[in-house]
């Protein structure tokens, strides 16, 4: 049964029904479970219909180095140690990465028990190109992140996975498509494999409306996975970023909206608005 002293075991996404027999046999039998949160694993065992001895202990960012060091311990003195996180797989996006690096470096064998998964599963999904794609985590939520994030988008050759927050989907979708073009297609997961499961596909100028009139209208719920098309062969910029800001100045100069030109000439040249922006105002002598 347990094939190496440190074993890590997808969790549901949602559907309980998706809990393998592996994962059931791994939970009666553990000595420690750690887990992202302590809570949410005892309400997935009871709701599994499973009971165990082990003893549960938190493994989350803020602890899993000194956590990790403790539990590779304890797995060379033959205790059996779980990990698992709230949903789907440890060490994707979850706790158990740096564990899994403190077992290696200890040459202590770790193993994976495979399962459901919040990312192959939204990318199935997509309609999108599957045969090359890459996972990008969380939408970065600073400024500077973002924009590598979407400087990296506007030439990548393979479909990208990510997550983020269903209070921040409706603007970043809104974001991703002023730097990105209206036409780029994506499609946007929630809440997958549970009752409300739905997956919108369709260009981001289009998702960009949508989900801003829900967002609007009775909020977004739910867990989101994000996923966006590959570029277009063509997707190298038809303007450098100094050529595009005098195209910008020059707009403006005719009546248009700094703002305004700063996006239309970034959306055309697949440029990010806010770096266009900043280099247009600068260009003007920063009058705004």
């Amino acid at each position: 049964m347990w094939e190496a002293p440190v074993v890590l075991a997808a969790t549901p996404i949602g559907n309980l029904a998706d809990a393998t027999e592996r994962l059931r046999l791994l939970i009666r039998s553990a000595d420690v479970i750690a887990c992202e949160d302590t809570r949410s694993t005892r309400h997935l065992i009871s709701a599994l219909g499973e009971r165990t001895d082990a003893r549960l202990v938190s493994l989350h960012e803020h602890n899993e180095a000194a956590r990790s060091a403790e539990l590779v311990g304890q797995a060379r003195e033959g205790t059996r140690v779980l990990v698992v996180s709230d949903a789907g797989m440890p060490a994707v996006s979850d706790p158990g990465r740096r564990l899994v690096s403190a077992a290696i470096a200890a040459d202590l064998p770790v193993t994976a028990a495979p399962g459901a998964s919040a990312v192959p599963t939204a990318l199935a999904l997509s309609g999108l190109a599957t045969d090359r794609f890459t996972f990008a985590g969380f939408v970065p939520r600073k400024q500077a992140e973002r924009r590598a994030l979407l400087k990296r988008l506007q030439r990548e050759e393979w479909t990208t996975v990510l997550f983020e927050s269903p209070h921040r989907i409706a603007s970043t979708v809104t974001e991703f498509s002023e730097a990105l073009g209206p036409t780029r297609r994506a499609a946007v997961a929630r809440e997958l494999t549970k009752k409300y499961e739905e997956v919108l596909r369709g260009e981001l100028g289009e998702l960009a409306e949508l989900l801003t009139e829900r967002h609007r209208e009775r909020g977004i719920r739910g867990e989101i996975v994000l996923v966006i098309d590959h570029a277009a062969d063509d997707a190298e910029p038809s303007l450098t970023l100094e050529q595009a800001a005098s195209a910008v100045v020059q707009s403006a100069a005719g009546g248009e909206r700094l703002k305004d030109a700063s996006k239309r000439v970034a959306r055309e040249n697949r440029l990010h608005a806010s770096d266009l922006y900043d280099a247009a105002n600068r260009l003007r002598g920063g009058s705004g």
